[in-house]
């Protein structure tokens, strides 16, 4: 059997969306041939394909894998309680006001990853493959006779109370606070936590994949590069045992009996595959003359819609990062978007708003819904000394997508909402 995640060293192959090969016992990978009449080491070749067989080749992903089982070794799936996962978001009528959220609190039950996600907002039609839904989860459990799939979904999962282990057919990767993992539609998984309860973010996107966005007059270089991503190297477990595996299909939650563990695949190739990166590696990129850009400039990944330009989801980040622009309101200015947003906070202090918005918590601001620094923070932007100014520890970001974000009832009626949350810009005055 081989050794435990925890028990060894994680490795990585970095680079985003390249061809891998890696085997975890020499001699799984056939050569020269993905399905040969015999595969090595008495595997099964599996493929496993992330885009449709006939889309061009630059933007096909499939991985061939071999795995000691096959995944058809399972009992039929029965339909179970989807607890707060939800995938419809027109239970109430969407409201154009600002809304804001505390974190919600650590479950006090004994909670695994899966349990532990609760929905807050979502928009567009899983069954068309357009639009996402936008979780928090938090969990206390280990994951350790229970596996996962989303078949709904590729899965962004972004941390920010302690590490989340991911040990998925493909290998094992490890994010802390200030990290993603990216799990893609299918991958079965369980999960891990190594400091105990864990809290975080989740973007379920069931549009085109998540890409690193085109360069265009910035040039080669800048913004996330691509060696800095990382995807696992083969890693399996050979468990036998009374198993649980669930799958999201369909908007539900979904439970099979297996009697093995799916995370058996010693040898794998191919470019669909799992992946993490340290948002703290972001190339930053900003004025050095005057003027505050705007933040599309800090998007690390795009899941692309049919329009160009015009995203299904942006995943944008504010970190560490030198301002220097002069004369200038170096804070968001106030706007009122074609694009609605959903922003979150991994750690540290958002510049444009310093009290209300903390770690775990959320805030949403949709389409044409005005908004913008809080008074506090208007003022000491207007009337700072504007030389060189560094923002330090700090990893804020945005979900950003064309289509209206709609809040669940949960998240309407949660203690967690901020029902003041107005009241942060009502002392802004007439300097007329």
């Amino acid at each position: 059997m081989k050794p435990a995640a925890s028990e060894e060293k994680l490795k990585y192959i970095s680079g985003f969306g390249n061809n891998f090969a890696t085997e975890a016992v020499a001699g799984a990978l056939p050569v020269g041939m993905n399905s040969p009449q015999k595969a090595p080491l008495g595997l099964y070749a599996e493929q496993l394909s992330g885009t449709a067989f006939t889309v061009p080749r630059s933007g096909n992903k499939r991985t061939w894998a071999y795995r000691i089982r096959p995944s058809v070794l399972h009992k039929p799936f029965a339909q179970i309680e989807n607890g707060r996962w939800q995938s419809s978001f027109a239970e109430l009528p969407v409201t154009p006001n600002q809304l804001r959220w505390n974190p919600l609190p650590l479950p006090e039950n004994e909670t695994d990853f899966v349990d532990g996600v609760t929905t807050i907002a979502g928009n567009g039609d899983l069954f068309a493959q357009a639009g996402i839904a936008i979780h928090v989860f938090a969990a206390n459990k280990n994951m350790t006779d229970r596996f996962f799939y989303n078949a709904d979904a590729e899965m962004l999962v972004i941390g920010e109370l302690n590490r989340v282990r991911f040990l998925t057919e493909l290998g094992v990767l490890e994010i802390g606070a200030g990290e993603i993992a990216v799990i893609p539609r299918g991958l079965k998984f369980r999960v891990e936590l190594p400091d105990g309860a864990a809290r975080g973010y989740l973007c379920e996107n069931y549009g085109a994949l998540f890409r690193i966005p085109d360069l265009g007059p910035i040039g080669a270089n800048g913004l996330a590069n691509p060696r800095d991503f990382e995807t696992p190297e083969a890693w399996f477990e050979d468990r036998e045992g009374d198993f649980e595996l669930v799958a999201k299909f369909g908007g539900n939650l979904w439970s099979a009996e297996i009697d093995a563990s799916p995370l058996d695949v010693v040898g794998w190739h191919g470019n669909y595959a799992p992946y993490r990166y340290d948002l703290r590696r972001f190339n930053t990129i900003g004025s050095i003359s005057y003027d505050h850009p705007d933040p599309s400039i800090f998007t690390v990944l795009t899941s692309p819609s049919g329009e160009a330009g015009v995203a299904n989801c942006d995943f944008v980040i504010f970190p560490d990062r030198w301002l220097v622009a002069e004369n200038t309101f170096r804070p968001p200015w106030y706007h009122r978007n074609y694009m609605s947003e959903f922003m979150g906070l991994c750690y540290g202090q958002y510049d444009a708003k310093e009290e209300g918005f903390v770690p775990g918590g959320g805030s949403l601001h949709n389409c044409m819904s005005a908004h913008g620094p809080d008074l506090d923070a208007f003022e000491k932007a207007s009337n700072a000394d504007l030389a060189p100014q560094k923002l330090s520890g700090t990893m804020a970001f945005m979900l950003e997508s064309r289509y209206v974000i709609r809040p669940t009832r949960f998240a309407m009626e949660t203690d967690a909402l901020q029902a003041d949350y107005f009241k942060v810009w009502q002392k802004l005055k007439r300097n007329f």
